[in-house]
Order: structure tokens, then sequence, then C-alpha cells
């Protein structure tokens, strides 16, 4: 199964420790292939690979093109986690909606 998260969640008010978090989680325990979903491919890549964001994100891609579950700031396709930002105090929360719906 695929994790399709939103560009717009890897920016402030997120935690990008809360995202790697995440992402970190549901790469190697869940074992979904994670990917970012964005419009700007080559301006989130330059935010988010300094600070160790692609470790565990297999690619970015553009909207609409990968089905899955995606994470998102508004609710734009089916099966959509509708999240203001990934920070200490939901990232548990998400880890356990994720991982019961990709059981």
């Amino acid at each position: 199964m695929t994790l399709v998260i939103r560009d717009q969640l890897t920016c402030p008010p997120t935690w990008f420790a809360s995202f790697r978090d995440l992402t970190l989680y549901c790469h190697t325990f869940l074992r979904l292939q994670v990917v970012l979903e964005s419009d700007d491919a080559d301006l989130y890549y330059h935010w988010i690979k300094p600070r160790g964001g692609m470790d565990f994100v297999e690619d970015i891609v553009r909207p609409g093109s990968e089905p899955g579950m995606h994470l998102d700031i508004e609710h734009r396709y089916p099966d959509t986690v509708v999240i203001d930002r990934i920070a200490p105090e939901n990232v548990h929360r998400l880890i356990g909606v994720i991982r019961a719906r990709a059981a």
C-alpha cells in the first residue's frame, strides 16, 4: 500500500522531526511505500532533502497520480486523512489511523 503525503504537510506548523518519525514508522514497521504529492517537486525536494526528509520517502509524485491512502490538509480523494499538521501531539494518533486502514 502507498501512503501519499501532501507537500504542504512538510512545512511549518508541521514539526519536521514528527514528519520524519511518521515516515520512518510507516516505511519500516508498516512496510508502506511513502511518497510526497507535489506540483512543485524541486522546491519541496530542496526543502526536505538536507533535513533528512527523503530518507523514508521513495518519490515525489504529481497530485492524483498515485493511488493509496492520503494525508492532506483537505479532503481531495477517497481514503484521505485530513490534518492541519504533523506534530508530537498527533503523530501517535496518525500512526494508529494509518495502521488500522493499512491492515
